[in-house]
């Protein structure tokens, strides 16, 4: 049974300022250790990008938005294939999907019960 659906689109170049800064209040540790790991900026800003949207679809799905939650509370990685999960325990399934462009990331969740 679908629990709860969340979606978020963020304009990258709206991140672009201070986007170090916003890495460091968003990301996990283990998010910004990968976050870290690219030399291309384009790069970071889409990491970033689609992380805060996906913590942000999440929230929503949840019904609480941020606020009850911080971002560091959800933690977004990949498995061994490459996809997104959300890291997080609890007896829900979790359904994460990440889009990009070069000026849009979109983040999808489902909450499964």
């Amino acid at each position: 049974m679908i629990f709860g659906v969340g979606t978020d689109l963020v304009e990258i170049n709206r991140i672009k300022v201070n986007y170090q800064r916003l890495a460091e209040r968003v990301l996990s540790e283990k998010e910004f250790e990968l976050f870290r790991r690219f030399n291309n900026e384009n790069r970071k800003l889409e990491f970033l990008a689609g992380r805060f949207a996906v913590k942000e679809a999440y929230a929503k799905a949840l019904g609480t938005g941020i606020g009850e939650l911080r971002f560091k509370d959800i933690e977004v990685l990949n498995d061994e294939l490459g996809k997104p999960f959300i890291n997080m325990q609890n007896d829900s399934k979790i359904h994460v999907s990440i889009s990009h462009t070069e000026q849009y990331a979109l983040a999808f969740v489902v909450i499964e019960e």
